[in-house]
């Protein structure tokens, strides 16, 4: 049961810089004291361009019943972030076998927590088989589709941000690594 694990889920306490300084619970992370701790986000692109979102299940403690990024987790204290990131999209999504770029390391805070965000992306034209347990539904877009939706309280306010200020931003470089996944199959 999800509540059980807050109790023995220690997460990292992180510095701006991203150093890590102690640990705390997930309840005290998540219980407005803003504590800055890591998260994960993977932003899962298709060969087309598409963009693989998650819908979060009505149970979640923090934005339920919203559109979020491909996959997004919190980093476990003794992880590193690559651990947390692999161990996150085969939890969520089953996807093991991915190559990964990092896009920009930043604080986002809600709230009632703070967080310091890896954004990554990867493209992956495999079997997406996302974990009813961790999410509700979960689906390609078209890029074009999510800026139409944008505002309307569909999506998180994370992915929101994460959108306008790291995706799309970023989006020639973003091609770049689409069209070099193309031509390595």
């Amino acid at each position: 049961m999800e509540t059980e694990n807050y109790l023995y889920e220690y997460f990292p306490l992180v510095n701006i810089d991203g150093e890590v300084t102690g640990k705390a619970t997930r309840s005290e992370c998540h219980g407005g004291a803003k504590l800055l701790h890591p998260v994960v986000h993977l932003h899962l692109f298709n060969g087309v361009g598409e963009l693989y979102l998650q819908k979060r299940p009505h149970y979640k403690d923090i934005e339920p019943d919203k559109w979020d990024t491909s996959v997004g987790g919190h980093v476990d204290y003794g992880e590193s972030i690559e651990e947390a990131l692999r161990r996150e999209a085969y939890e969520e999504l089953g996807v093991s076998d991915f190559i990964f770029h990092k896009l920009a390391a930043y604080i986002f805070e809600s709230n009632i927590e703070k967080e310091y965000v890896h954004s990554f992306i990867t493209v992956y034209d495999g079997n997406v088989r996302p974990d009813p347990h961790e999410l509700a539904d979960g689906r390609f877009w078209k890029l074009t589709e999510i800026s139409k939706m944008l505002g309307n309280y569909f999506f998180t306010p994370n992915f929101e941000n994460e959108f306008n200020t790291i995706i799309l931003p970023h989006y020639e470089y973003i091609k770049k690594i689409l069209s070099a996944a193309a031509h390595s199959r």
